[in-house]
């Protein structure tokens, strides 16, 4: 096997040799080296920066807007977006009328052009109208002349309308915000007018707290009129009764009357009998008050004398009770004396001593008590006199007082005999008053039941009266009720308004405030994965194309069949071409990347991975169309470009691979392609190494699958030497 190598590597040595020996070869091979950034750089550079550029793309600017009034000012919304446009350099814009417009897009000189009807601005202003009309910009891409352009164009557009739409935004902001400083004023108006009307709810429930308290009462009074009416309808009819028995009692008067006057001569009699008689009593009376007032006397100089009697008997008394109270000391001190000394007790004077002195304070003790007893009657006896000489004083007076009684019922009986003398003469007018009394019983019980009929309807009013005061009782509870609701209300209705005042008071209308209510949302862009230039995101897949175009190519020139020595055996011819299709991966990927590095300014994040994975792309792409050719000669050539087409529209180089139709969507992971798009794009935009090194793994295994394929095709030729026709000559 080792001899087997050493002969293999002898015939490339000498196919390297010879190649570089013959000038056409050697130039052959230096520009099939290069190929690959003759077609990527080219295409790389052409697409590195286009968006770039976009000021020099012409685009017509047509504005046929008449302007509008809004909110008591001018609106040229047409004319802001012209002044606007010209101070923005994103396009070669030409502001131009709308036949220009017209012949520079049928004549390919604009890609683009917008144009502002000429009711752009009044239709702005119908937002707040019930039927609302969108403003128009009418716009028209050219297509026809460059789709890119095109497309740009209308992204352009939609730039365009946001700015136009923000314009419009704050127009009605300014308007928005000025009709709210009204409306803040109104509700500061609304919101003192709702104070003073919860204020107006207050007294009215103040009130109706009054009217229900006075209804309250005037349906108790009713009741209570009720109440008083039954009885004086039981007052009205025996009021009637008694009219009746009036009228009847004034006719038993009148014939009263007339006896009166028959026996009026016999009390004139008596009252003159009756005034001598009271003569008699006078003089009796006053004879009975001499002797009263003697006896008066009397019996006041017993009450001092037994005053004098009860004061003697007093100190007397307190004299017998301190006799009482010496006898006894002189008893006790008998006593010690006979109980100190034994024999002096036996003496039997000393005993009939203390026996005398004994009875001496028993005898003084009920002394005493009778003088006690004795002066309790003498301060009773005071007492009766006393009584007596009251008493007497009293009967003296009332002598006095029945002398006095007796004088005026003598005067009395004089004036009565004169009274009854006019009496006599006045009973005859008495009993005509008395006929003309009946009469009027007999209108005053007619009255009377007109009475009864008239309290008999006011006990009906004062009824219905009393019911329709409950119900108006329960209506003012209800009022007052309503009204507290009411005070409520207002009250919380004066407190949002004063609230809602505040807010809107607080809201700005400064151009700040406009811009952030037209615009309020900010793009912020994360550029941590973000690619500067369309160059940078087109690459991987130009260059990935670039190395298998030129791949192809270099099969065209290098033979992969043959060898120029002469009796090489198969696998020497395996190894040297492919020895020589590894050592042209390698210029080829080289040059390609040193190129785009320095030459063009690609920017990668590793050099050295970069130039590495370029390499294995290359080699990976060399090995699979060395197999094909070497299989199938020239229709192999054919399979490949079938097998680059496949690649360039599945490989998801330009478009998302979820773009793309589904079965190219199946075919993309087997696609070597694929793999290298996405490991360069690993190693110059993002940095993911883990990832460049999984697909660059991917692609190995693809280059050494396809050169064991191509082994199998020289291992089947059986010692064959050179095969005629084929190659480059030396």
């Amino acid at each position: 096997m080792r001899r087997r190598i050493m002969r293999g590597l002898n015939v490339f040595v000498q196919d390297l040799k010879k190649m570089l020996q013959n000038r056409t070869s050697l130039i052959t091979m230096v520009v099939v080296a290069c190929l690959p950034i003759l077609y990527s750089g080219v295409m790389i550079k052409g697409s590195w920066d286009p968006y770039g550029q976009l000021d020099q793309l012409p685009v017509a600017i047509v504005n046929l807007d008449r302007g509008a009034e809004f909110a008591g000012s001018e609106l040229h919304i047409g004319k802001d977006v012209v002044e606007e446009l010209k101070k923005n350099g994103s396009f070669k814009w030409s502001f131009v009328n709308e036949e220009q417009a017209q012949k520079g897009i049928t004549g390919n000189v604009y890609y683009m052009t917008v144009t502002l009807p000429a009711d752009f601005s009044q239709k702005a202003t119908t937002l707040m109208d019930d039927q609302p009309e969108q403003a128009d910009i009418i716009y028209e891409p050219n297509w026809n002349y460059n789709y890119v352009g095109g497309q740009i164009g209308s992204n352009a557009v939609k730039e365009i309308k946001s700015s136009i739409s923000a314009q419009i935004t704050e127009s009605y902001a300014r308007s928005l915000f000025d009709q709210i400083k009204e409306i803040s004023t109104g509700l500061g108006q609304a919101g003192s007018g709702a104070e003073q009307l919860n204020s107006g709810a207050d007294k009215l429930e103040s009130g109706a707290g009054m009217l229900k308290t006075n209804i309250g009462k005037l349906a108790e009074g009713t009741q209570l009129v009720v109440n008083g009416v039954k009885p004086l309808e039981q007052g009205a009819e025996k009021l009637h009764s008694g009219a009746v028995s009036l009228s009847a009692g004034a006719g038993s008067l009148t014939d009263g009357l007339k006896q009166l006057s028959s026996a009026e001569s016999q009390l004139e009699a008596g009252a003159v009998s009756t005034k001598a008689g009271a003569d008699q009593l006078t003089a009796g009376l006053r004879t009975s008050s001499a002797g009263s007032q003697a006896l008066a006397d009397v019996l006041e100089a017993s009450s001092e004398g037994a005053a004098r009697l009860a004061s003697g008997l007093d100190a007397s008394a307190a004299a017998s009770s301190k006799v009482a109270d010496g006898a006894k000391q002189v008893a006790g001190g008998l006593e010690q004396l006979a109980g100190a000394n034994a024999q002096l007790a036996q003496n039997p004077l000393i005993q009939q001593l203390l026996e005398a002195s004994r009875k001496v304070a028993e005898g003084s003790q009920a002394l005493s008590a009778g003088q006690e007893q004795l002066l309790t009657g003498s301060e009773s006896l005071a007492a009766g006199q006393q009584q007596l000489l009251g008493g007497s004083r009293r009967l003296a007076q009332g002598q006095l007082l029945l002398l006095n009684g007796a004088e005026q019922l003598a005067a009395g009986n004089s004036r009565l005999a004169d009274g009854v003398q006019q009496f006599g003469g006045k009973l005859d007018l008495a009993a005509a008053g008395s006929a003309d009394l009946a009469a009027g019983a007999v209108r005053l019980s007619t009255g009377i039941t007109e009475l009864r009929h008239g309290l008999a309807q006011l006990s009906g009013g004062a009824a219905e009266l009393a019911s329709g005061s409950q119900q108006l009782s329960g209506g003012a509870g209800q009022l007052q009720s309503g009204a507290g609701q009411l005070t409520g209300g207002l009250d919380e209705l004066a407190g949002k308004l004063n609230d809602a005042q505040e807010r809107t008071s607080s809201v700005k209308n400064d151009e700040v405030t406009v811009s952030m209510f037209a615009d309020p949302v900010k793009l912020t862009e994360n550029t941590d994965r973000k690619v500067e230039v369309y160059g940078l995101g087109i690459a991987p897949y130009f260059l990935s194309m670039a190395l298998f175009v030129g791949g192809l190519v270099l099969t065209v020139v290098i033979p992969a069949r043959t060898s120029t020595v002469t009796g090489a055996q198969p696998f020497g011819r395996f190894l040297s071409r492919t020895l020589t299709f590894m050592m042209m991966s390698a210029a080829q990927s080289l040059i390609a990347a040193l190129i785009l590095l320095y030459g063009i300014g690609l920017k990668v994040q590793n050099v050295p991975l970069f130039l590495l994975f370029t390499f294995f792309t290359s080699l990976t792409f060399l090995m699979i169309i060395q197999t094909i050719v070497t299989w199938l000669d020239m229709p192999g050539r054919f399979v490949v470009i079938i097998l680059m087409i496949l690649q360039l529209t599945s490989s998801a180089g330009t478009f998302p691979r979820e773009l793309l139709p589904e079965w190219m969507q199946r075919l993309n992971p087997y696609l070597p392609m694929t793999h290298s798009i996405r490991g360069l794009k690993a190693v110059i935009s993002s940095g993911d190494y883990s990832l460049m090194w999984h697909q660059a793994g991917i692609l190995l295994c693809y280059a050494a699958g396809f050169v064991l394929l191509t082994l199998l095709y020289f291992l089947r030729q059986n010692g064959n030497s050179i095969e005629k026709g084929e190659g480059v000559s030396a």
